[in-house]
Parts: C-alpha cells; sequence; structure tokens
C-alpha cells in the first residue's frame, strides 16, 4: 500500500483543491443569481415532460466527458432518479451504438454521427439536449441543424455565450464560464435539476 504523501507534499494539492472548490462555489452563486439562465432551465424542463406525456422521447448527447453527462442522464430518466415508483422515461444518449457510430464516421464523416442517428430516430415533437462547453463542436452543429429541420425542440447546454452558438437552437443553457471543468460540474447540476423535474412532472 502507497503511504500517505508527506504534509510538505500535500499542501500545495490541498491549495488546489480549495482554489477549485473555491471557483466552483463562486460559479453556483453566480448561476444561482441569473435569473434568465434558471428561467431557461425550467422551460426546458417544463418542454421536456411535455413531450414525453405526449410520448415523446429525449435525445441527449454530448463528446468526451459530456457524452458521459449523457449517459448518465439518461439513465437518471431510464432508471429511478428520486422517484423509484414512477415509470421509466423514454431516453437515449445519441452515440453508444458503435456499429451505427462508426460506419457513419467512416461513410462520411465524424460530424454526422449525432445527426443521422437522431434523423433515424427522431420524431416531430421529441426533444434534444445537446452538451458543448464550447458550443463550436461540428457535431454538435450538425445535430441542432438536423433537430431543427425535425421538429425537434433543441436544447444546448454550454459555456460561455458567443456569436458563433449553433442559431438553430431553441434554448441555450450558458454557465458563465470558460473553463471546460466548472462548466461541466454545472452542466450536471443543471442536468440534475432536468431530471428531477421532468420527473416530477411525469408521475
Amino acid at each position: 500500500m502507497t503511504a500517505p504523501p508527506a504534509p510538505e507534499t500535500a499542501s500545495p494539492l490541498l491549495n488546489v483543491l480549495r482554489d477549485r472548490l473555491a471557483a466552483t462555489r463562486e460559479l453556483l452563486d453566480r448561476v444561482g443569481a441569473d435569473t434568465e439562465l434558471l428561467t431557461a432551465t425550467l422551460t426546458a424542463a417544463t418542454r421536456t415532460a411535455e413531450a414525453i406525456q405526449r410520448g415523446g422521447t429525449l435525445f441527449i448527447c454530448g463528446n468526451g466527458g459530456s457524452a458521459g453527462e449523457a449517459t448518465h442522464l439518461s439513465g437518471e430518466l431510464i432508471g429511478p432518479f428520486l422517484d423509484k415508483q414512477r415509470r421509466p422515461l423514454p431516453a437515449i444518449a445519441l452515440g453508444f451504438d458503435t456499429s451505427a457510430t462508426s460506419a457513419v464516421a467512416n461513410d462520411f464523416s465524424f460530424d454526422e454521427v449525432f445527426a443521422r442517428q437522431l434523423a433515424a430516430l427522431a420524431r416531430p415533437g421529441d426533444v434534444l439536449w445537446a452538451l458543448s462547453t464550447s458550443g463550436r463542436s461540428p457535431n454538435i452543429r450538425r445535430v441542432i441543424e438536423t433537430a431543427a429541420s425535425r421538429s425537434v425542440f433543441s436544447v444546448l447546454l454550454t459555456g460561455a455565450p458567443h456569436a458563433e452558438l449553433p442559431a438553430q437552437t431553441d434554448l441555450v443553457l450558458a454557465v458563465p464560464s470558460r473553463e471546460t471543468p466548472r462548466i461541466q460540474e454545472l452542466h450536471l447540476v443543471l442536468g440534475h435539476f432536468l431530471c428531477e423535474a421532468v420527473e416530477a412532472l411525469n408521475r
């Protein structure tokens, strides 16, 4: 078993940890005071819940760490989040059918991996949650364009807003930060609220 680091070695890392916690706490406070962002988040939850009530499906996608969050959130809705008695809710994380994803990436381009799956599976009235800390990922832009062409309501969870965000997005939840780890942390906080609200509205 590895011995714990000596105090003089651990101290700088403890300070880094304190700094990271302080940065996250500050960002949480900023988001909590952002009425526009909170209202948009509630709107996203309501639109998603209404779509599911009508028999629709929620699609979620992202790259890298955001892909992990996509599967996390879809799992919260298919399985129980807080209410173990409610029915499973239809949520699909795009990009995790390895045959379809690799075929599209090989035969077309990686820009199309989410868009082509959405085109195959989505129906008008469905909902898309797209996670991109930058908002610039080409495959996220393409899936939002596809959502618009299919009458799928799109929600983009991203970082600090900028002029290059996809114009076709129906609703943008922009965390006011440019630090990828902090943005992902807040995406999970907002995502958990979205799941909780969708669950509550579908009891």
